[in-house]
């Protein structure tokens, strides 16, 4: 099928593959990129509606990214195992762990250090940039535990520009991310906007509507441009979800 677009299309189901992601493989760094990302260049790759980086990282202990700059963009972080410490230019600090959702709005510009403070333990974490709704604001961060209801099952609104509860904020009004924590055979409904992407971070599961049935396995996504009714129902050992809905 067909990668999405910024024009009017018909509907489509795009499903890559984990093994088809950009890799970056550096001693300390595990790296897969669902999109273009540093000198992986692909023009027929580059974004999914307002998502434009969907990295998923494997960070060795007593490494990480040093203090890098970023600007007009809003990132997202969220972490699957470890624990990953945050610094930056605004002052604001952080020890993200599982379930707790972090924001940081680049804006006008900021300057931050994402780094791996364990003797021996990898942190396992999924960096998501959207697009910002206006450019050049002031700097902005933001974290919130949300395991609680994860708990709960279903999906949860990590990240969200339309102001839902029990979500971090974001500065585009056309986004929002879900997430889950599936238990097997668990069946969520999936959010339904122009562009939705669903990618498996974890565990096994199947993407189904009425006509339509792929099998997706940890790494996989799957890119739903002008769809809806489809439903993901999780495999035998379960399976994490993070899906994008934009406009």
């Amino acid at each position: 099928m067909t990668n999405s677009s910024d024009t009017l299309s018909a509907p489509s189901v795009d499903i890559r593959r984990a093994a088809d992601r950009f890799t970056t493989c550096i001693g300390w760094l595990d790296s897969q990129h669902s999109f273009s990302f540093g000198h992986h260049r692909d023009r027929t790759n580059t974004h999914h509606g307002l998502l434009l980086v969907n990295n998923d990282d494997v960070v060795r202990g007593g490494s990480g990214f040093d203090t890098h700059p970023h600007r007009d963009m809003e990132i997202v972080t969220w972490v699957l195992s470890g624990e990953l410490e945050h610094k930056d230019s605004e002052r604001n600090r952080g020890v993200l762990y599982p379930g707790l959702a972090q924001r940081m709005s680049a804006g006008t510009g900021i300057w931050h250090s994402e780094m791996n403070n364990s003797g021996s333990d990898d942190v396992h974490f999924v960096q998501m940039w959207v697009l910002p709704d206006t450019e050049s604001v002031d700097p902005g961060y933001e974290q919130l535990d949300i395991n609680t209801q994860l708990d709960r099952g279903g999906l949860v609104p990590i990240a969200s520009g339309k102001g839902h509860d029990a979500a971090i904020s974001i500065r585009q009004a056309g986004a929002v991310l879900h997430g889950g924590r599936l238990t097997p055979g668990e069946t969520v409904d999936l959010p339904e906007d122009r562009h939705v992407h669903l990618f498996v971070p974890r565990g096994t599961g199947q993407l189904h509507d009425d006509g339509a049935n792929d099998d997706l396995r940890t790494g996989d996504a799957a890119r739903l441009t002008d769809t809806g009714g489809f439903q993901f129902t999780a495999g035998d050992d379960g399976a994490e979800v993070l899906i994008w809905a934009t406009a």
